[in-house]
């Protein structure tokens, strides 16, 4: 893993393509070999039987299979998904969504999470999609920046309450879901997202695709049509970032998931190589295709492990700073009125993604580097009330954003940040960031994931259901079935 990782740090410094986007990732597994450059065709892998091979894996990958620190991963994926959804249900965004389908709703067959509404599967998944990424607070994938569950876990347990699907079949058809859209993410990142493509639609529909299609029991020739059939649909582009388009993305991807794998249950053919043919996906939406990121170490490698989540609601690059800042103020006892500027070193991504200078609204804060690190200094924290409409407006936050100097430096990784901030009385106040908490260097535990599941669904489910939906989730293997989840993470 730390390979991958580390190539894409080192090849930023020459090549401008992997510099604008491939460094995201705030995991620092990638300082110490000097590979080759990652932006050429891998030559472990032919081009040719790709989407074919990965058929077969997922059509014979067992729970069994799952080495026990890969299953833990998929639970607390699981977790912080349902968290998330829950937490932006009644956003304005979902609102809007619901008002918007109701009227071409089919049968009431699955759950809102976190609202009272039932929608046919397609419509459910698309819904409980926006609402899991609405705040920008889900899961990540950090080597390809793709947030992983959106896609996956609003397609599988809107088809759990379809038809029957247990804890064990549940959690393997999310992690394969997971490793089958982060390993044909890495397989075109970064150019794929460097150019604009939103990478969690782009390969999400993949994972959505393979995880619905391990539950329908395709055959190998199904799954090959069902992958080619989520090739058909990427969806996403990063120019959507800061508005209510971006959530449409991964829940998009889950909703075509679920078609791509419903069409192929009923032979629906499509190519057999529509990830790696000349003319397929891989080649059409990028100039990078490394198949050995797909295919090597299938059932061995797992890109499900690496997983991480988000302690801030906000775009992953401005979260060195965020807990720079939140350090820096609690440790002396900051306050705005105390504050002459703050100084920031950053890699050039952090103004590339998150640049906003004067965000008029929430979700625009959420890719603001100024009001990030202001709103943090002023409240000590980075969860969703620092981005709401409420904060971006507030009169001392957008007096201290302008006061916020972020500065490109060389040496300075996505994953860090060195902050300086000058007080009125000369003094100056310093810390450098590493590894930011939520990395996969500084996880966040399972009482931080809790405490963050809790804050979420605070007010939105009753108080009691909260803790009964936590140890569903962390007890998803033993369920006889997965819809108990969906069906007690309901508004009353």
């Amino acid at each position: 893993m730390s390979t991958d990782r580390r190539t894409l740090l080192q090849a930023a410094a020459a090549l401008p393509l992997v510099t604008a986007a491939g460094t995201i990732a705030s995991s620092q597994q990638a300082v110490a070999q000097a590979p080759k450059a990652a932006v050429t065709l891998a030559s472990a892998a032919p081009a040719k039987d790709v989407t074919r091979t990965l058929a077969h894996y997922l059509v014979t990958a067992k729970y069994d299979d799952l080495p026990a620190e890969v299953r833990k991963e998929g639970v607390r994926t699981l977790l912080n998904w349902v968290g998330v959804a829950i937490g932006g249900s009644h956003h304005q965004t979902v609102d809007i969504a619901v008002a918007a389908l109701t009227p071409f709703s089919g049968p009431a067959q699955a759950s809102l999470f976190g609202r009272r509404e039932r929608f046919d599967i397609m419509n459910a998944a698309f819904l409980n999609g926006v609402s899991s990424h609405i705040f920008d607070y889900d899961d990540t994938h950090l080597k390809t920046i793709i947030h992983p569950a959106g896609p996956v876990a609003s397609a599988i347990i809107a088809l759990s309450e379809m038809q029957p699907v247990s804890g064990k079949e549940f959690l393997n058809a999310l992690i394969l879901g997971v490793e089958t859209e982060c390993r044909i993410g890495n397989a075109v990142y970064p150019n794929h997202y460097d150019v604009g493509w939103h990478i969690t639609g782009t390969a999400g529909v993949f994972g959505s695709a393979a995880a619905v299609g391990k539950l329908l029991n395709l055959n190998e020739q199904q799954m090959v049509w069902a992958l080619g059939l989520a090739a058909s649909q990427p969806v996403g582009l990063r120019e959507s970032f800061g508005s209510m388009n971006k959530s449409f993305n991964p829940g998009r991807a889950a909703s075509s998931g679920i078609f791509a794998a419903m069409l192929a249950s009923k032979n629906f053919t499509s190519s057999d190589g529509m990830i790696e043919a000349k003319r397929g996906w891989a080649n059409t939406i990028s100039t990078k295709q490394d198949y050995n990121e797909i295919l090597g170490d299938l059932g061995k490698r797992y890109e499900a492990a690496l997983n991480t989540y988000k302690p801030f609601a906000c775009g992953i690059v401005m979260h060195p700073a965020i807990d720079a800042a939140i350090q820096l103020r609690n440790e002396n006892k900051l306050t705005a009125d105390l504050v002459d500027h703050i100084d920031l070193k950053v890699h050039p991504l952090v103004l590339e993604l998150t640049g906003k200078k004067t965000p008029r609204e929430g979700l625009e804060g959420k890719f603001s580097i100024y009001h990030a690190v202001a709103v943090a200094l002023v409240e000590g924290a980075g969860g969703e009330k620092q981005f709401s409409d409420r904060a971006v407006t507030d009169p001392t936050i957008v007096a201290l954003r302008g006061k916020v100097v972020p500065v490109i430096t060389p040496g300075i990784d996505p994953a860090q940040v060195d902050m300086t901030i000058v007080l009125k009385d000369g003094r100056q106040l310093n810390r450098r960031i590493e590894h930011a908490i939520g990395s996969v260097e500084k996880p966040m535990t399972d009482k931080q994931l809790e405490t963050k599941f809790s804050d979420l669904a605070e007010g939105i489910i009753p108080a009691p259901a909260i803790r009964r939906v936590m140890d569903a989730c962390w007890n998803v293997e033993n369920l006889p079935s997965a819809a108990e989840i969906a069906k007690m993470s309901v508004s009353t």
